[in-house]
């Protein structure tokens, strides 16, 4: 068997439980975050469940490493960057759903959305998970910094939408390293998605009325095509 087979033949089986791990590990996060007042025994066994998942994903990427049977560097990196991203920042994990959804497509004949719809549903499912893994980040980060604006994980939602929109009102702004490091992250994925979602609405309308003017020069005056 090749390393395109035996590559496949892992992510059938993987992606699917990576990729529950990575919704575990989200709501371990979340919770770890939110609610400060558990007691230390359930933080600890939150931390143990991050620390877990985040194993699982680092043992899936130098698995498809050895399967590849790529030397490892900046070119197999390269070439696998989202996998590389979301081992190194685990709550982006699920963005990963993409391949899952591949897996599901490889037993079916036709996909059940077209490429329009998948991509403006991918864009913002990644809206919504950026907003709220970068909320989280963010008041971890914030909420006990001197003179920090971002107090409340609802200052922090509001700031993550204005981040991702590009709109920036600036009436909270993150000031430590941490905080302005998620921003910047968020400001160069917000421009992407935005540009993906809009681009492809875009192309959808033009075709759209392309197919409507073409049925128009082929419909008789006064009645149906073909009357």
């Amino acid at each position: 068997m090749d390393a395109d087979n035996r590559l496949i033949e892992w992510e059938n089986r993987s992606e699917a439980p990576l990729f529950v791990a990575s919704l575990a590990f989200l709501g371990a996060y979340a919770v770890h975050v939110l609610w400060t007042s558990l007691p230390s025994w359930a933080h600890a066994l939150l931390l143990a469940v991050i620390a877990f998942t985040w194993a699982l994903f680092v043992a899936d990427y130098l698995v498809r490493w050895r399967i590849s049977g790529a030397r490892f560097g900046a070119g197999y990196v390269r070439r696998h960057l989202l996998d590389t991203i979301a081992t190194l920042l685990p709550l982006l994990r699920p963005l990963r759903v993409v391949r899952l959804y591949e897996v599901v497509q490889r037993r079916n004949d036709q996909p059940r959305l077209n490429l329009y719809a998948r991509v403006i549903a991918y864009g913002s499912m990644t809206a919504l998970l950026l907003g709220f893994a970068g909320s989280l980040a963010v008041y971890q980060q914030e909420r006990n910094a001197p003179g920090a604006t971002i107090r409340t994980f609802g200052d922090a939602v509001w700031w993550a939408c204005s981040t991702l929109t590009t709109v920036g009102y600036g009436d909270v702004t993150p000031v430590t390293a941490g905080g302005r490091t998620i921003a910047a992250f968020l400001m160069f994925l917000g421009l992407a998605l935005l540009g993906a979602v809009t681009g492809s609405f875009s192309s959808w309308l033009i075709q759209t009325f392309t197919r409507e003017d073409e049925k128009d020069q082929f419909r008789p005056p006064g009645g149906r095509p073909g009357a």
